[in-house]
């Protein structure tokens, strides 16, 4: 389940405050809060770049 979907849940759903979201996450308030008001238009993700190995040179 993706966090941002449980943040939602929990202030709706739940009615908890953003603080108690933030101590039963682990994330900081600030993050709870711009989560919630839909500051982020889509799940944030890490992409990690290609990255060449040391069989690189002989893939061919």
């Amino acid at each position: 389940m993706d966090m941002i979907g449980k943040i939602r849940r929990l202030h709706r759903r739940d009615k908890l405050s953003e603080r108690e979201i933030a101590r039963k996450t682990g994330l900081a308030r600030n993050t709870v809060s711009k989560w919630l008001k839909g500051e982020t238009p889509k799940v944030p993700k890490y992409v990690r770049g290609e990255q060449a190995s040391k069989l690189t040179p002989f893939h061919d």
